[in-house]
């Protein structure tokens, strides 16, 4: 097979080849020649970095814009974004063609002592752990999630109470930190407590804000962007929905009003449990027993001598009845502290006043 001796037909040659006059400085001449083209080729190089950095961000620029005319519904919106799309690739075309006029004047360049010689492929190799992403427990989700509520909980219960849809889409998008999983928790913690206040009305607006929310974080799942995109896209629709649309977004929003008020009210009866159990705690009596439970099991004509606080009846409904009976009664009121002994008295084991 005949060997191709094309490839070194157009090599320069070297800077210290040719015979120079005697009057010239030869070693000077060299020394420029040499630099002359080393600026050359670093031109060229720059040029290229260059060529190569714009043709990327013109990529970078041409997806953004496509997700960003994706998530939109807006028709003026679209054909201002296909304008600028429709500008940038002729960019992007440029660019290309510039990067292959380069690429075709590198291969036609001719070879010199600085560039004949090159590696074929160079490799370091350095053995390293692989960084390990770090997960977040629950509790550290839930003490980044109650941070960003301590923060920013004026400008979300800001947005709770607006009604107007071009208010609430106007909002979102000068503060899109808020589009957030953690703004619609605390919506939803919000309208729990303003529904045990009994504040229904108020509740009521907030739960609508927090399905507005719920509905723009699962349009954001669905489409695989973030939920501020998103925003532009629901308030278009919701506004121009048909009535099927419309009822599904109102039976979602009563649903989720009717978790709000038994949640609310298995809250109110919990602490309501919590305050009657404290409150008995405080009137027990020294043998562990409640007065008004042992009160409300006193026959009648016994609790007529506690209302009266006739010592001298009680004395006499006492005696009237069997020993072991008196006993057991006289028992549970000392222990719940409806009777208190007197100094004779011994303790429990203390006979019946008229005894």
């Amino acid at each position: 097979m005949p060997i191709d001796y094309s490839k070194w037909k157009d090599i320069e040659i070297s800077d210290d080849e040719d015979d120079t006059h005697p009057n010239i400085d030869t070693p000077s001449l060299f020394r420029w020649r040499h630099q002359a083209r080393v600026d050359r080729m670093g031109e060229f190089e720059k040029n290229k970095a260059e060529t190569k950095e714009s043709l990327e961000r013109s990529q970078r620029e041409l997806t953004e814009l496509k997700n960003k005319l994706k998530a939109s519904d807006e028709e003026s919106e679209k054909k201002k974004i296909e304008a600028d799309i429709e500008k940038l690739e002729k960019q992007f075309s440029e660019w290309k063609n510039k990067e292959a006029e380069l690429e075709k004047q590198e291969k036609l360049a001719p070879w010199n002592v600085d560039t004949i010689c090159r590696d074929g492929f160079s490799k370091t190799t350095v053995n390293k752990m692989p960084e390990k992403k770090k997960v977040m427990t629950e509790d550290e989700k839930l003490d980044q999630s109650q941070k960003f509520m301590d923060k920013y909980k004026k400008e979300i219960e800001k947005f709770g109470f607006y009604s107007n849809w071009d208010d609430s889409k106007e909002y979102l998008l000068a503060n899109p930190h808020l589009a957030c999983e953690d703004t619609a928790n605390y919506l939803t913690y919000w309208c729990v407590n303003l529904q045990m206040e009994e504040k229904n009305g108020l509740m009521k607006q907030v739960a609508h804000q927090t399905i507005v929310m719920q509905y723009i974080l699962e349009l954001s799942k669905t489409m695989e962007v973030p939920p501020i995109a998103c925003v532009p896209s629901f308030f278009t629709k919701i506004k121009t929905c048909d009535a099927k649309y419309m009822d599904g977004f109102n039976q979602e929003l009563d649903a989720f009003i009717g978790r709000i008020e038994r949640r609310a009210k298995e809250k109110t009866d919990k602490l309501m449990a919590e305050i009657e159990a404290e409150e008995r705690e405080k009137r027990l009596g020294p043998g562990g027993l409640d007065p008004q439970e042992v009160y409300e099991e006193l026959p009648p004509e016994l609790q007529k001598c506690f209302d009266t606080k006739d010592i001298g009846m009680l004395q006499e409904v006492l005696t009237a009845m069997k020993p072991d009976e008196a006993q057991v009664w006289l028992k549970k009121c000392i222990d719940s502290g409806l009777w208190v002994p007197g100094p004779s008295d011994d303790s429990e084991d203390a006979p019946p006043p008229e005894q």
